[in-house]
């Protein structure tokens, strides 16, 4: 019997859409078209990143289950200079974020396998969001914000907060820099900003697997 979790799909769902759309381990899911707009850079530098080696390193033994598809970062480098919008339509950047790590994630209304996660990174939010870790979901849909605010007040998504950026330049950053092949993808980027691992397609980020995976990263 397939076991539902609460607040977001049931995991072999989740996985068969993964499978369907082609995108498990790294292979492109939902094509976004690229504009020409950029945002930021992705450091190619990994000096700063030299400490967080092991901690990346490490993690691969909590890419299992329901995050397997989880590639750990090798090596570890900057991710820097990437901005945004936060609900009030005020300029954010992920160094705003500093000091937590974050779990990155980028997502549209009209990709199915990111409505089908969203519960799942809210609960994730919920049990495991603090002073040392967020959750930080950034919707892409071009056009206002009233589409993706609607989406969310009405699954019952309340811990996650709206990011946006409407030019989709976060997301051709990564596609850029080879993180991102569509959409879902999420980042896991550590307390100094620097890459411990990606992933492409959606995932059950309400499982334990996926709590584990977190806070390993975080050293709870």
């Amino acid at each position: 019997m397939t076991e539902k979790r609460p607040l977001g799909l049931p995991s072999a769902k989740l996985v068969a859409i993964a499978a369907v759309a082609g995108i498990l381990a790294g292979a492109a899911a939902v094509y976004v078209k690229q504009t020409m707009s950029g945002n930021g850079e992705v450091a190619a530098e990994t000096a700063q990143c030299q400490g967080t080696v092991q901690k990346a390193e490490a993690l691969k033994s909590f890419t299992t289950g329901q995050v397997a598809a989880m590639v750990a970062a090798s090596p570890p480098r900057e991710i820097d200079g990437l901005s945004f919008k936060d609900a009030s339509d005020k300029d954010v950047t992920l160094a705003d974020f500093s000091g937590k790590t974050v779990l990155l994630n980028l997502w549209a209304t009209w990709c199915v396998p990111c409505r089908e996660e969203m519960p799942a990174l809210d609960a994730l939010q919920k049990a495991e969001g603090n002073d040392k870790f967020q959750v930080l979901a950034i919707n892409i849909d071009t056009g206002s914000a009233e589409k993706p605010k609607k989406f969310l007040s009405e699954i019952g998504v309340n811990a996650l907060g709206l990011y946006r950026d409407s030019s989709m330049g976060v997301f051709n950053e990564m596609k850029k820099e080879g993180l991102a092949f569509g959409l879902p993808v999420t980042l896991l980027i550590d307390a100094k900003g620097c890459l411990l691992g990606s992933m492409n397609g959606p995932a059950a980020w309400d499982s334990e697997d996926a709590a584990k995976l977190v806070r390993a990263a975080t050293g709870a």
